[in-house]
């Protein structure tokens, strides 16, 4: 007689907007899947955000909600929030009845809430990743009822219950943790030159308007100082970056750099914003980094993030309103400075976390 076969745990991890939720929660399925291989996933996002292309992308199934966050610039299109609010919990409904979920995890962003909302009323159980060392109100609220609370850093006992929380770092992609891609390799997957110093840009997922601004206004001096140029720009700056850069061939630019491994080889210097997830990939990186806070984020932890690190000779810091008159000047020094550079990457490197992602899974499927 066979032995009945385990049934194959099924979780959905919701969440997205930024690659900052996304790579984390796909880092945290590829673990799932490591440890337990029959472990079926779903995952549930917002229409027209980053996750319904690069979920696919990474070879898992994805549904989308009607949904939206609350638009601060423009009153007027918040009107129809309500209903897709609403609109959007009929639909986690029918995705949580169908698949029948083990366990419901949120990393973040729009669609984290109703899924997670939803699972608790059902008594699924829920688990939270949070990468910032400030919480959402969201997350506030869900943490209440959630198994277990994942956190990137220390000291979130005043956001969530202490004894739910479990400190796990922010689980970084593999392609960059394992990454054995030499700076050859990365110089030529840009067309760049071998043996010249190379500046890689990147605001994020989505880009970062003043750091995009101070590198277009000071364009020429890459050239100048014979120094390469990497610039990730984000949809919106995108055709005014190309535009700049025609006939520029020592600069890449692009909206998106899917394979941001061959990215972090190429390049001897790093400007980027300083939010959780990026934190965590240029601590595993080891890379000499410029750091751009963005101004408005909640309780202005990018900056505090960015200072941690500071206060530790591991990183600079050029604050958001001082990048159009010193990013650039700061970049290109500190990459014409090896032993200024080699001082940071050896700091930043202690700082690396690299096993969160199977840390969290292990948790989840421990828990449920």
């Amino acid at each position: 007689m066979n032995k009945r076969k385990v049934l194959a745990k099924k979780i959905i991890i919701a969440g997205g907007g930024t690659g900052g939720h996304i790579f984390p929660a796909i880092a945290i399925a590829n673990a799932l899947k490591k440890i337990e291989s029959n472990t079926q996933i779903l995952f549930v996002g917002a229409k027209g955000k980053m996750e319904m292309e690069k979920v696919p992308q990474a070879g898992y199934p994805i549904k989308g909600l009607d949904i939206a966050g609350l638009n601060r610039s423009s009153l007027i299109k918040n009107i129809g929030l309500p209903y897709k609010l609403i609109k959007s919990f009929f639909q986690v409904r029918k995705i949580i009845n169908e698949f029948g979920p083990d366990a419901v995890v949120g990393v973040g962003g729009y669609s984290s809430f109703p899924a997670l909302r939803f699972a608790q009323q059902k008594g699924i159980a829920t688990f939270i990743h949070e990468a910032n060392s400030f919480a959402g109100k969201a997350n506030m609220q869900l943490g209440k009822r959630a198994r277990m609370i994942f956190t990137g850093t220390k000291g979130m006992e005043s956001f969530f219950p202490a004894d739910k929380i479990m400190v796990t770092g922010n689980p970084v992609r593999k392609s960059i943790a394992q990454s054995q891609i030499s700076k050859e390799e990365g110089l030529k997957f840009f067309g760049l030159q071998h043996g010249k110093k190379t500046i890689l840009v990147t605001g994020g997922s989505l880009g970062a308007q003043s750091i995009n601004e101070a590198i277009a206004a000071q364009i020429d001096e890459f050239e100048k100082n014979d120094v390469q140029l990497i610039w990730q720009t984000g949809k919106l700056f995108t055709a005014r970056a190309k535009t700049l850069t025609r006939d520029k061939a020592n600069i890449w630019t692009n909206d998106f750099i899917t394979q941001m491994e061959y990215a972090f080889a190429a390049a001897d210097v790093v400007i980027s914003r300083s939010g959780a997830m990026s934190v965590a990939e240029l601590c595993v990186a080891k890379q000499a980094v410029i750091f751009v806070p963005y101004p408005f984020a909640a309780e202005d932890h990018q900056t505090v993030n960015a200072m941690q690190l500071v206060q530790q000779n591991a990183a600079i810091l050029v604050k958001d309103s001082d990048a159009n008159d010193q990013l650039v000047e700061t970049a290109i020094r500190l990459a014409k400075d090896e032993q200024r550079q080699q001082i940071l990457k050896t700091n930043i490197g202690r700082l690396a976390i690299t096993n969160a992602d199977e840390i969290v899974a292990e948790e989840i499927l421990k828990k449920i």
